[in-house]
């Protein structure tokens, strides 16, 4: 088996859209949040959400084929440009049949979609785009990386909602592990905060409706939460085989070295009682590791600010780390970046490498009086740097998908 190792970072987000400027957004409470700007929502609900801004698209692709793209897969193109610049793998002579994609997105080409369907009833067929097909699915997120670099190992598009990201990581290790692929760039991609995303989120109830003080509404584990705040944007990683990254002489920035991933076979929306099936993801992550749960330093939790799920997130911790949960820094980047949904894991697996770089982690923004009974060490008020080894990541998806990531500071 293959150690496995992280070579490449590159995000897009509602606070920034490169690395450093985005994990400095979290340090200092740099919230994302704010009225909706890329359409009219005076007759939602829910009018709030994290948009991605300025974002130079531009300087990625020309006019032309712009239309190719969805914005999930502008976002997935973008984040991987980012992050297979910092690797390098591509100046060094990989074997490029060895280099996979798994990027994943909960619901793909939404946008492409509405638009689409807003022409074809003013014009009828001839409204609908020849791209409309490949900027709809889901799986156009990678396979565009993959074209635009010449990837040719394995590639397909995860998708288990929330989970999405996580998974496409944790499956990627995998591959790398059991040495069917050298290389793999991973992560997830999301753009929809569109006007029926919007309406179907907020009509299910699921979404803050604190429109008045759009950077106070994502506030996991508050007293006060009530409900999620939409975000967009991409995560992703490049993996690599230590033997790989070492024979090019790549700066290595973490280690993966543990996936777990479990089903909690219960409803199609809620988290089962106690985040049962979580816990199961997350002690297979550590079984695999080959660590207890005292050596895990850090949790970047799911933490999404919906009552129940907050709820059950902190039974889950309480769960596993029975003996050292109060030890454990814990916090949420939703908080600030909203959540992105089938991009959130990729997100946020960034978040847990920045931290294992920086040994340092970032608030929980909002959370003010945390709920009853929630008594984890939150990381209130401000930044901490902190030792940090083993930090874990979890999320958990519509249709009861969960997934455990666990990071260690690297060591030759």
């Amino acid at each position: 088996m293959e150690r496995v190792v992280v070579t490449g970072l590159g995000v897009v987000s509602a606070i920034g859209n490169d690395v450093d400027t985005f994990f400095n957004g979290l340090l200092n409470k740099k919230s994302g949040v704010c009225e909706i700007s890329s359409f009219d929502c005076s007759k939602h609900l829910t009018k709030i959400a994290a948009e991605v801004k300025d974002l130079a698209v531009e300087d990625y692709f020309d006019v032309k084929s712009l239309k190719k793209h969805d914005r999930f897969s502008q976002f997935a193109i973008i984040a991987a440009d980012q992050a297979i610049s910092q690797s390098g793998f591509l100046e060094s002579n990989v074997d490029k049949e060895r280099c996979g994609v798994f990027v994943g997105s909960g619901i793909g080409g939404l946008q492409s979609h509405e638009k689409t369907q807003k022409n074809f009833d003013k014009r009828g067929v001839r409204g609908v785009s020849p791209f409309y097909i490949s900027n709809l699915i889901s799986n156009l997120g990678g396979g565009n990386i993959a074209i635009r670099y010449g990837l040719k190992g394995i590639n397909f598009g995860l998708v288990s909602a929330c989970s999405t990201g996580t998974h496409s990581i944790g499956e990627a290790f995998l591959k790398i592990r059991y040495q069917d692929q050298d290389l793999m760039v991973a992560g997830g991609s999301e753009a929809s905060i569109t006007p029926i995303t919007m309406a179907g989120f907020a009509n299910m109830k699921a979404m803050s409706r604190r429109n008045e003080s759009p950077q106070e509404a994502s506030r996991p584990y508050d007293r006060d939460r009530d409900g999620f705040v939409m975000g967009e944007g991409a995560g992703i990683l490049v993996l690599e085989s230590l033997t790989s990254a070492k024979n090019r002489g790549a700066n290595i920035l973490a280690e993966i070295v543990g996936y777990g991933a479990s089903c909690d076979a219960y409803h199609i929306t809620a988290v089962a009682p106690g985040g049962e099936g979580v816990v199961r993801s997350t002690n297979l992550a550590l079984k695999q590791a080959k660590i207890e749960p005292e050596a895990i330093s850090y949790i970047n939790t799911h933490g999404t600010s919906t009552p129940l799920g907050d709820q059950y997130e902190v039974e889950f911790i309480k769960n596993v780390f029975s003996n050292s949960y109060k030890k454990i820094a814990v916090s949420s980047s939703k908080s600030m970046i909203g959540h992105l949904l089938g991009a959130a894991g990729g997100v946020e697996s960034i978040v847990c490498v920045k931290s294992l770089m920086e040994q340092a982690v970032h608030p929980t923004l909002n959370l003010e009086n945390p709920g009853e009974g929630f008594d984890l060490d939150f990381v209130l008020g401000s930044s901490r740097d902190t030792k940090l080894d083993y930090v874990l990541k979890n999320s958990m998806g519509f249709g009861g998908h969960n997934a455990s990531l666990i990071f260690k500071k690297f060591e030759s």
